[in-house]
């Protein structure tokens, strides 16, 4: 039997990589070449950790919340279930209550078609009534293909707000464009950064068959 194959939902970093307007962009270099150290090249990078696709932890837009380092990885693995709702400025209970949640822990949102690497001028974003409605469907996990839940301009982070007080976690800037909705292994794992408000994730997903 042939092994069902994995598909990368994760962005790419490059140093031409789209960042959230005024943050530190991705780059990557080379500090010293083999040629110098006579054994290894050695890279470096430097760049904000909501570059490309990432997991916010609560601690982003809560002085108190979750920091990276303390969240349950068990959160970011296991079966989730990839809905298409292109078409949407807003995405909330109203655009949800059409599809079948029923046992979905993790849900993944198709909402636009983008260049993978540029940052999209306009994108949807999420209702305050999100969280609520995950939570009576017993989603803890979120995922979107746009930057962020929430407006570029917005100050009050509502959505980020409701999700968190209705224990949803963030999985942001996914690449779903090739994806068909259905039901999928993911595995979205961030780094353990000590007290991190946010981390860079390999997003990958195996197509469930019943």
């Amino acid at each position: 039997m042939k092994e069902k194959q994995w598909i990368d939902i994760s962005m790419v970093l490059t140093n031409e990589i789209g960042t959230w307007p005024g943050d530190t962009p991705f780059t990557y270099q080379l500090s010293f070449t083999k040629e110098q150290t006579k054994s290894a090249n050695i890279g470096e990078i430097s760049t904000s950790v909501h570059t490309g696709t990432h997991i916010d932890a609560p601690f982003h837009y809560d002085n108190t919340g979750e920091k990276v380092h303390e969240l349950d990885v068990s959160l970011f693995v296991g079966l989730a279930k990839v809905v298409d709702v292109r078409g949407n400025t807003m995405i909330g209970r109203k655009e949800l209550e059409k599809f079948n949640l029923d046992g979905v822990s993790r849900l993944l949102l198709r909402s636009l078609d983008r260049k993978d690497q540029q940052f999209p001028d306009n994108f949807p974003v999420l209702r305050e009534d999100i969280g609520p409605f995950l939570k009576e469907k017993g989603i803890h996990l979120i995922g979107t293909d746009c930057p962020s839940v929430d407006p570029v301009n917005s100050k009050s982070l509502r959505a980020h707000h409701s999700l968190n007080e209705n224990g949803v976690y963030i999985l942001e800037n996914l690449v779903l464009k090739d994806v068909n909705p259905g039901e999928y292994e993911l595995i979205a794992l961030p780094l353990s950064i000590y007290g991190g408000d946010a981390s860079p994730v390999r997003a990958v997903l195996r197509r469930q068959f019943s």
